[in-house]
């Protein structure tokens, strides 16, 4: 009886296993990757916002802000968790 109880359970395991293998870490890892991205933006940082918008960091905020200039002389504040993607990063200052 003891041996059904468990075969009937091991498939249920299994698929939970999978699942977390091939979904959850792999989603978990990304978001990592993103959030050490967003802590790293600085000062003339080139970026894409999740709008679409290319711009350069012309501000980092502690508030969870980044200023950014998508024009010449027109800037828009725009919250770190929505940068898709940095495209150029500028060196740290010596």
């Amino acid at each position: 009886m003891e041996g059904g109880a468990l075969a009937q359970f091991l498939p249920l395991i299994l698929i939970f296993a999978i699942m977390y293998f091939l979904l959850i870490r792999p989603q978990q890892k990304k978001v990592k990757e993103h959030q050490a991205m967003v802590d790293a933006l600085r000062r003339g940082d080139q970026v894409v916002t999740q709008g679409g918008l290319i711009g350069k960091v012309t501000n980092v905020k502690e508030d969870g802000e980044v200023q950014v200039e998508i024009a010449e002389g027109v800037k828009v504040r725009v919250v770190k968790a929505t940068i898709a993607q940095v495209m150029n990063k500028t060196e740290p200052a010596a």
